[in-house]
């Protein structure tokens, strides 16, 4: 019995360490992402900014951090309702208001050698059809997109990049997807299979340990 007791407490180590190697592998991407704001609440939009028509008086966000899918991306900060961003912007007939919330980030977030701006507002006055990506070019240039048309940058920011998979210790790895708001679907980490080798040698040193015993 003291026998299995040990090989269950080896093999809960094991357990362990192939957890913390995972997570020490875990990666995001360091990009925009794009967001609704309803009833004082944020919510990932559903669309992108190019195919989002939105309507006179909606608020919609942009926020640049560094997330590992749309479950766990940064929201933007700051409670600014749509009466407060667009006070000095007033109505015209022929026209729609969208107010935008653009927040650059945090330093953490920032790509190597580039700093944030403050997070900003601002009022777009734009066609009735227009659509969102629209509203920001008429009032954040200048903007910058990669060839699949991912917004890369907002008011210049960052200078350089678009989308980038980031390692999570900081350091920058090659992207290997289009989309960066979706998890990577690539092959296991390195850690699993070092994990799941030391779990064979724990159980086999554990069940070689149990027959010594009974032979002895």
């Amino acid at each position: 019995m003291t026998v299995v007791r040990r090989a269950a407490t080896l093999l809960v180590a094991a357990l362990l360490l192939v957890a913390g190697a995972a997570q020490a592998h875990a990666t995001g991407y360091r990009y925009w992402s794009f967001w609704d704001r309803s009833g004082g609440r944020w919510t990932y939009a559903t669309q992108g900014p190019s195919t989002t028509r939105p309507e006179d008086g909606d608020v919609q966000g942009f926020r640049f951090a560094v997330s590992e899918d749309s479950a766990d991306a940064t929201r933007p900060r700051g409670t600014a309702d749509f009466a407060t961003i667009c006070a000095r912007t007033p109505a015209k007939q022929g026209t729609k208001r969208v107010a935008l919330v653009i927040d650059f980030g945090t330093p953490a977030d920032a790509p190597s050698g580039e700093k944030p701006p403050p997070v900003r507002t601002a009022c777009a006055r734009v066609d009735p059809d227009a659509t969102s990506a629209e509203a920001l070019a008429a009032t954040a240039k200048p903007l910058r997109y990669d060839t699949n048309a991912l917004l890369c940058a907002i008011s210049g920011y960052p200078h350089q990049g678009c989308g980038e998979q980031v390692a999570a210790d900081g350091g920058k790895k090659p992207a290997k997807q289009d989309k960066p708001a979706e998890k990577d679907s690539g092959g296991p980490s390195l850690g699993l299979p070092v994990g799941a080798g030391v779990i064979a040698v724990l159980a086999g040193a554990a069940v070689w340990q149990a027959r010594r015993r009974r032979n002895a």
